[in-house]
């Protein structure tokens, strides 16, 4: 398979995550059972953390150097610390849309909120929409690491969809199942065409990179911390131990 085709079929993988959001996670009702819709999510961001902290957060350290060597030779303020600064921002902006739309949630009811919510929709999809398709953008770099670090990380981000499709439905409902899903399935396939089709120079990519694990920091947790959503700890632990056990073997 060459450097064109892999990636867009591993672009498609994950779109289907979004597009079959509604088949992959059993019926609301079923939140008893052995392998309930929350049992699903919390294993979600199991892998999804995993893959993080054996994958990512390693790989943060090289890519820091990329920014260093771009700047040749010049001083840089906080060099050591810029690509992690940038995780950091991203984390703090999906947090930042997060958080608006739960305030939306408890306003809710007012005469007022109508455009507000349809306002914190279109942000909250717009700000999903941009980082799925920093995701199929970097499934190219992913195949010049070879098929396997393309196939874990292809694996790695359509289970994350999933908890990503979860938390837009939940906040959502028909809303993102009419026309949401759709969205953010076209984001991946956007991105992932303009990454065949650019070539980002080494500290670029390292910046994207950054953002990349604050968002799926960010995305993973605030499924799974304890609240309202009543996080299940044991299927998130087995998410994390087998997918780390998988990278750290691949």
């Amino acid at each position: 398979m060459d450097h064109t085709i892999a990636p867009v079929v591993a672009a498609f993988a994950l779109a289907s995550a979004y597009a079959g959001g509604r088949w992959l996670m059993p019926a609301e009702g079923a939140e008893h059972g052995l392998w309930s819709r929350r049992r699903r999510i919390s294993t979600a961001a199991g892998v999804s953390v995993a893959y993080v902290f054996v994958d990512v957060l390693p790989e943060l350290g090289a890519q820091n150097q990329a920014i260093v060597a771009a700047a040749g030779g010049e001083p840089l303020l906080f060099a050591e610390q810029r690509v992690y600064l940038l995780a950091l921002l991203s984390f703090v902006v999906l947090y930042g849309i997060e958080h608006l739309v739960l305030a939306s949630r408890r306003q809710r009811g007012r005469s007022a909120e109508a455009v507000a919510n349809v306002a914190t929709y279109g942000l909250h999809l717009g700000g999903f929409a941009a980082y799925s398709a920093l995701i199929g953008y970097l499934l190219s770099e992913r195949l010049e690491r070879g098929p396997v670090a393309l196939a874990v990380y292809t694996i790695a981000m359509a289970v994350h969809f999933l908890i990503v499709d979860h938390s837009m439905f939940e906040q959502h409902r028909g809303r993102y199942a009419r026309a949401g899903r759709p969205v953010l399935a076209a984001s991946v396939l956007a991105g992932a065409l303009l990454g065949i089709m650019t070539t980002l120079p080494e500290a670029a990519f390292a910046r994207l990179f950054a953002l990349l694990a604050g968002g799926v920091v960010i995305t993973s947790l605030r499924a799974e911390l304890p609240d309202e959503r009543e996080g299940r700890f044991w299927p998130f632990c087995l998410g994390a131990v087998v997918f780390a056990a998988i990278l750290l073997f691949a």
